[in-house]
């Protein structure tokens, strides 16, 4: 269905587009003061016509900033150029008032206000021109009455920065929504996973650490050490069926959050701590940085599960010998986690399709980990942001709202 609203698309910007061809080129032949002469402003005005018309062209298949600035600039000479080339056809000023409308086109901000201040810089000089220089001698209604024919050249920019303005925020609106789509579908996904297999899992979980329980509890293991294996052992069990409950959580989202106040450097230091012999398997060493105590409300074994996958993410994806580095500081009303790695990075469409239940830049890996981390800083009003491309590697920042208890004692 997409490839063909695609087609259908690209086959409504041709006709379109080969209607606006062909008016710039009955523009160059039908009665046509300069076609007689042939002179230079002829030629010129047949060559912007044949630039134009190419760059309109080849938009579909090579959608690239260069060329939507390249068809705004073109434009511009184009439509300046048959102003002072036809100075009898007073019309001509219209097209002038208009040409920032072209870069509506491409929903891209930058680009519009980049035209709009090209526009009423090559509007001023054009005044200028026809004020000092021409003196109205081939511009009579413009001289005659600049400031009115000015006035009316501001307004034409302020109409078309409100369209562009509301035309805009109503494209943002509706990405946000179709993301939201996305984001609920994904959910929806992975919560019928959730409800399928999550009992499977926690049975064989219950029987291991029910025996773990009873050698805990032997009199046969008696030494220290022992006790603190099995310890260990039920304790990771216990994060386990956490993680199989948070897991069921996006399927079934808990209406009260209980919260608590967790501090970040222990959890950052926790968590470091428990991948530093997974990162020396790698050959990777994790350096923290985290300089003072900072204070969030969320649950504190979630908020170690989003930290170790995405650390334990930033291991797999290093070069050996690599250094993984975590910071921690603080931005106005909130904590800023980095978890930066100089690995393979990443391209835009790998990091849209990240919390995509069964999408993995792993061999074997599932994508449901990123899914999770996605919904536990959801649920605590977080953010998160992926700096990356490839070659370059990735830093990931993690945002959370600072807890009563940080502004308090900053002073915040």
């Amino acid at each position: 269905m997409k490839e063909t609203y695609n087609k259908l698309t690209k086959r409504l910007y041709y006709i379109v587009m080969f209607i606006i061809i062909a008016i710039m080129i009955s523009g160059l032949i039908i009665d046509n003061p300069r076609f007689a002469e042939f002179g230079v402003g002829y030629i010129a005005h047949c060559l912007l016509v044949l630039v134009f018309s190419i760059c309109l062209l080849l938009y579909p298949k090579y959608e690239t900033d260069v060329l939507r600035m390249g068809i705004i600039i073109v434009a511009s000479v184009y439509f300046y150029t048959i102003f002072l080339l036809y100075p009898d056809t007073w019309s001509n000023f219209i097209f002038l008032c208009f040409i920032p409308a072209f870069s509506i086109m491409f929903f891209d901000s930058k680009l519009f206000y980049f035209s709009l201040f090209l526009n009423s810089a090559a509007i001023l000089f054009l005044f200028g021109y026809i004020k000092v220089v021409d003196q109205g001698h081939q511009y009579p209604y413009i001289e005659q009455d600049l400031i009115g024919n000015l006035i009316n050249f501001i307004g034409s920019q302020a109409i078309i920065y409100f369209i562009f303005y509301l035309s805009y925020g109503r494209i943002k609106r509706q990405q946000l929504y179709f993301e939201q789509i996305q984001q609920s579908e994904r959910l929806k996904i992975t919560g019928q996973l959730a409800a399928a297999v999550a009992h499977e899992i926690r049975n064989p979980l219950t029987v291991v650490k029910g025996y773990l329980q009873l050698f805990e509890q032997d009199t046969a293991y008696n030494s220290d050490d022992q006790k603190g294996h099995f310890s260990l052992m039920i304790d990771e069990l216990n994060v386990a069926e956490e993680v199989i409950s948070q897991f069921l959580s996006i399927a079934k989202p808990e209406k009260d959050k209980v919260t608590e106040t967790v501090d970040v450097k222990v959890v950052l230091q926790s968590v470091t701590d428990l991948l530093h012999s997974y990162g020396l398997l790698h050959d990777n060493r994790i350096e923290l940085n985290v300089a003072e105590d900072y204070y969030i409300s969320a649950n504190n074994i979630e908020i170690k599960q989003l930290l170790i996958n995405i650390i334990k993410n930033a291991i797999e994806a290093s070069k050996t010998g690599d250094v993984v580095l975590v910071t921690a500081r603080m931005v106005n009303h909130f904590v800023e986690i980095k978890v930066i790695d100089h690995g393979s990075g990443m391209s835009e469409e790998e990091v849209a399709s990240l919390g995509t239940p069964f999408y993995s830049l792993k061999s074997k890996g599932t994508g449901l980990g990123m899914m999770i981390c996605f919904n536990i800083i959801e649920k605590y009003n977080g953010t998160i942001d992926f700096q990356t491309s490839k070659g370059h590697g990735t830093s990931v920042t993690i945002c959370f709202p600072l807890s009563s208890k940080t502004i308090a004692k900053k002073g915040v």
